[in-house]
């Protein structure tokens, strides 16, 4: 299994049962260096949605109690086994990354932390078990993926910009 995306790259690579294993792995030494409940801190993202391509980038999953008085020692503990805070700008939610090296060139996982129970938190959860849970919508996802891939000049934010109408779309089916 290799991991890591270089900045704006985009690439998918075929399903992988080892993304699973690394999750476990890295949710235990969260677990551990934050000494929270396993079930604060979730598998999602691509590698977590069985049978599908994705981008080769571990996504966790971190609730927190409240996340505008996350506490320094928090990120310090993170940062023990090799996450660091990105300057990066989301309404409720603090992303963290893990690099293959002291270089910060290449990510290997993102931590996405937000409030637990809070609409994000619940909104990325459901579109995992969704798609998991539904194999038509799970290859609709997947083709759309590939399909952007094959567009000119495709970087990781307009990438993401353009899985949003899918993603609202599945989020719409909740009850």
């Amino acid at each position: 299994m290799h991991l890591g995306l270089k900045r704006n790259e985009v690439k998918l690579v075929p399903h992988d049962e080892e993304w699973s294993a690394e999750f476990v792995c890295i949710q235990e030494q969260i677990k551990n260096v934050l000494n929270v409940d396993e079930e604060t801190i979730q598998h999602i993202g691509s590698t977590a949605i069985q049978d599908i391509s994705a981008k080769p980038v571990i996504d966790i999953l971190l609730g927190v109690e409240n996340i505008h008085q996350v506490e320094a020692k928090t990120f310090k503990g993170l940062q023990t086994i090799g996450f660091y805070r990105l300057k990066v700008e989301r309404e409720n939610e603090i992303i963290l990354a893990k690099f293959t090296d002291g270089t910060f060139l290449e990510k290997t996982h993102y931590i996405h932390m937000t409030d637990i129970n809070g609409v994000k938190w619940r909104n990325l959860l459901y579109f995992r078990d969704a798609l998991n849970a539904d194999a038509p919508l799970r290859r609709e996802y997947e083709h759309l993926k590939q399909a952007l891939m094959t567009k000119k000049g495709m970087e990781i934010i307009k990438y993401t910009d353009e899985k949003e109408s899918f993603v609202n779309k599945v989020l719409s089916m909740k009850k």
